[in-house]
């Protein structure tokens, strides 16, 4: 009789076990669940809030540097040697021409890729660079603007873009500066002719 009461306390202990990792599993589903749900609620919300900001952009800075108009546009022009005094850019790559118009593969910190179309080459004035792909999650161009400006010249970055996705659109309104890159760009130009970027907005005409 003890003996079939041992039995009788174990199958209880057992079952209760079975019955209370049941239910941990249930909870831990339910808050599974539950987080994926605020998850989607917030992208959700994301994503309408980035209808509410505009799909496109326009900003534009400036540096003066004591060279000539040659040499920083030979500068800018030689997408091979970025590497070397830009260190957002990790490495580039040529790919045949597209269009007629020279190809490059840029891989960002990160290792983040892009491709970009040189679609206007006006030395020594004006180089424009165009995004490629069209399935990332932006799209744009820059134009470069080389100016006289005694003893040497002004160089000019605007950059045209666009951001076709609302959610990434919310997140670079919030998060990103727009300037940022460019200014970036700017100061390890100035750095490769060892001049501090003094940098401005341009001039208005």
């Amino acid at each position: 009789m003890q003996l079939l009461l041992s039995w009788i306390v174990v199958i209880l202990a057992l079952a209760g076990a079975h019955l209370a990792a049941d239910r941990f599993a249930l909870d831990w589903l339910l808050y599974v669940a539950l987080a994926l749900d605020v998850l989607a609620g917030i992208a959700l919300l994301i994503t309408l809030l980035g209808l509410l900001c505009r799909r496109t952009h326009q900003v534009s800075r400036t540096v003066t540097l004591n060279q000539s108009a040659d040499a920083v546009f030979a500068a800018i022009s030689d997408i091979a040697g970025v590497p070397a005094w830009n260190k957002m850019v990790l490495k580039a790559e040529k790919l045949p021409d597209r269009n007629g118009h020279e190809l490059w593969r840029e891989t960002y910190t990160g290792n983040y890729p892009v491709l970009l179309e040189t679609t206007e080459s006006s030395p020594p004035n004006r180089l424009v660079r165009t995004i490629a792909d069209e399935n990332g999650p932006f799209t744009g161009r820059w134009e470069f603007a080389i100016a006289p400006q005694e003893p040497g010249v002004q160089l000019t970055i605007t950059e045209f873009g666009a951001v076709p996705n609302p959610f990434f659109r919310f997140m670079a309104r919030m998060f990103m500066d727009p300037h940022q890159y460019i200014d970036l760009y700017l100061k390890a130009l100035a750095g490769k002719f060892n001049e501090t970027a003094a940098i401005t907005l341009p001039a208005k005409s």
